[in-house]
């Protein structure tokens, strides 16, 4: 019998762990936040979830914005939800559902550069994590952007451009989940 119990809660340790890892994205690929970049076939296999991180790298000749999907269909730059002309920028998923994402160039917008991307998942119950900032900058007014140091080559992370976070691993765990698995270790003890 206790060994059962033990395969049960290893099983269900397991599943529970892997439904709270977070990923990071490279927009773009290799290729970056770029006018000549394919934006709309880069997000076609990919599946992004609540607590994943966009990395948008691009020149100081382009700027990403994060808007409504009125302001994306019509690349209007007006009250913006945030925006960063940094060079090399992030996103967290906050949100399950739509995000859109535009150039702050108008041409280069009309011209596909902008991009929507639908997370899955729940929105947190409570305030996750911080995840540890990549450089010494501050984050810029809004919460959600953060800059980050130049990068010697965009030729970064070629396999996928997704790099799993381990360090976002268990970030999205609520304290009932942290107390379930608690209290089905106890029983688990008890019992053997």
């Amino acid at each position: 019998m206790a060994p059962k119990l033990l395969l049960i809660s290893l099983v269900v340790i397991l599943c529970l762990s892997s439904t709270c890892t977070a990923s990071t994205y490279l927009v773009g690929g290799t290729s970056g936040w770029d006018i000549s970049t394919n934006l709309d076939s880069w997000t076609t296999d990919k599946q992004f979830n609540v607590g994943d991180v966009l990395v948008f790298l691009y020149s100081s000749t382009h700027s990403v914005w994060k808007v409504n999907k009125e302001k994306y269909q019509s690349c209007s730059r007006k009250n913006v939800e945030e925006s960063s002309g940094k060079g090399n920028t992030s996103f967290t998923l906050t949100e399950p559902g739509e995000t859109y994402f535009i150039c702050g160039n108008k041409l280069h917008c009309l011209g596909g550069m902008k991009i929507q991307v639908t997370a899955l998942g729940e929105a947190p119950t409570q305030s996750p994590a911080a995840a540890p900032m990549m450089s010494a900058q501050a984050p810029e007014s809004g919460g959600g952007v953060s800059s980050l140091p130049r990068p010697l080559s965009k030729n970064i992370n070629k396999p996928g451009n997704v790099v799993p976070s381990s360090a976002a691993m268990f970030n999205h765990f609520t304290i009932s989940e942290y107390l379930s698995i608690g209290l089905f270790g106890f029983l688990v003890y008890i019992i053997t």
